[in-house]
């Protein structure tokens, strides 16, 4: 069932943690609302939410309210950077696990989804949690899914488990966007020579083998995980460097094959 005013909704998935799949959600949210668009964002990584401190959103900025006189209530999401924000992490202590069956989690995500005042968005970006589990199944199957962004880093071991993740999303019928390879290449800040800290070429061998595009390289730079961590994305606190400029080109590309609308 489609979300109230919610024209698009965009999955960003991978197929093991740790390969920074949160950081390109938060930035391609962040960037997609740069170009111009309506943009909610979720966090569905039940276990482990980051997104409110990759966007400097504590729960002190939640309130609940009603969209319209009349409607159901609903909780308002605050707004970090021209981006609706929502997640597990406003609920939970932080230093608490989440012990949870699969029930509960599919419960948490369709909440998450229908129990919160969204608005006119032109697009939900989803970021997921890793490997192809409950929470990718009842995102998939409690709403329409435009499309799926896979993120991967060149190590062969994470390239065999985004090609897992790749085949879960084409089983549920779920149009795949394209791949990101994260944390490309390091560029020495003193002479500027680029380095493969890991290895290279395996995303683009995974777009050529799938048939789906290669979105773009993010390289690896310090400037991303420092305004990760104090809540400031790079995409927005440093527009002209380079993982910023590398964001905004896979917005672009993401809203093109989505067709989110300018």
């Amino acid at each position: 069932m489609q979300l109230p005013g919610v024209k698009k909704v965009l999955a960003v998935g991978s197929g093991k943690g740790g390969v920074g799949k949160s950081t390109v959600a938060a930035n391609l949210a962040v960037s997609l609302a740069l170009e111009g668009h309506r943009v909610g964002l979720l966090d569905a990584d039940i276990y482990g939410p980051n997104l409110p401190q990759m966007l400097g959103v504590g729960a002190g900025r939640l309130q609940a309210g009603r969209r319209q006189a009349g409607a159901d209530d609903k909780l308002e999401p605050p707004a970090a950077f021209g981006v609706k924000v929502m997640s597990m992490g406003f609920f939970m202590d932080p230093d608490s696990p989440v012990i949870w069956r699969g029930p509960m989690v599919h419960g948490a995500v369709v909440q998450l989804l229908r129990e919160i005042a969204w608005g006119e968005l032109d697009c939900l970006v989803v970021d997921l949690p890793p490997g192809t589990g409950d929470a990718q199944l009842s995102l998939c199957q409690s709403v329409p899914v435009a499309g799926a962004v896979l993120v991967t880093t060149p190590q062969t071991v994470a390239l065999s488990d985004v090609a897992k993740a790749l085949s879960m999303f084409r089983s549920l019928k779920v149009p795949l966007l394209g791949v990101v390879e994260n944390m490309a290449e390091f560029a020495c800040p003193h002479c500027g020579k680029a380095s493969r800290i890991f290895s290279h070429g395996g995303a683009k061998s995974l777009s050529d083998k799938h048939g789906i595009p290669l979105l773009g390289s993010v390289p690896l730079d310090p400037l991303v995980c420092e305004t990760g961590e104090t809540g400031k994305p790079v995409s927005s606190s440093q527009p002209g460097s380079a993982p910023a400029k590398a964001f905004r080109e896979i917005a672009r590309r993401v809203a093109l094959r989505a067709g989110i609308a300018a």
